[in-house]
């Protein structure tokens, strides 16, 4: 399937989506990877991982560049070879990046009820006193938007030791809202983040950007 959506949120920031559909063999004849990709996905024992990896490489020349531009550091965070931030993400049928001059994280999750299950690993008190008064549904996509709000801000900050649920805060919202606001603190670090999501498809999607 081609390119599933595009957003362009503003005049230099641009999320892409594609929902994979594409065999591993059509996917891997369409992109061309380095020889460190090529061998990471060698590596890769799920054909699902393996599919995702690739049209990740898709959703890149879609955004005019190639694996050639793409890098990583020594924790794996992903960076491009030129003066612009990126953030990727994969779940299942769908792979999200987010390319911008602004820092910039993108997170893509199923919604499913087994979210329910592990709440407490990664909500706070704070957060539990909202997410009471709502139904079980939209409990269930909450709670899929707080954790996505809380990996996207991960990958900004891509720190070790960061504590989704003693660390990062996401303030209060209604799913109509499509957007709110979320906070890092961690010993001398205390930064905002403006958080932004929307759903298809029973996935949710969410960006944040640091304030």
């Amino acid at each position: 399937m081609p390119l599933y959506k595009i957003i362009n949120f503003s005049a230099t920031t641009q999320i892409l989506v594609w929902k994979i559909t594409e065999s591993y063999e059509q996917l891997f004849l369409e992109v061309q990877l380095n020889f460190k990709s090529l061998q990471r996905l060698k590596a890769m024992k799920s054909q699902l991982h393996q599919r995702a990896f690739l049209s990740v490489r898709k959703l890149l020349q879609h955004a005019n560049f190639s694996d050639f531009d793409l890098c990583y550091d020594a924790l794996g965070k992903p960076f491009l070879t030129i003066d612009k931030y990126i953030s990727i993400s994969h779940s299942h049928e769908f792979s999200a990046i987010i390319i911008s001059n602004q820092k910039a994280g993108i997170d893509i999750e199923l919604q499913r009820e087994k979210i329910i299950g592990i709440a407490d690993k990664f909500v706070n008190n704070d957060e539990k006193l909202f997410l009471r008064t709502i139904n079980r549904e939209d409990y269930i996509k909450e709670l899929t938007v707080k954790w996505g709000a809380k990996e996207a801000i991960f990958k900004i900050r891509n720190e070790l030791g960061i504590s989704f649920k003693n660390h990062i805060k996401v303030h209060s919202f209604a799913i109509q809202d499509q957007e709110t606001t979320a906070i890092l603190e961690m010993e001398n670090v205390q930064q905002q983040f403006a958080v932004y999501f929307e759903e298809f498809e029973n996935f949710t999607l969410v960006y944040a950007f640091e304030k």
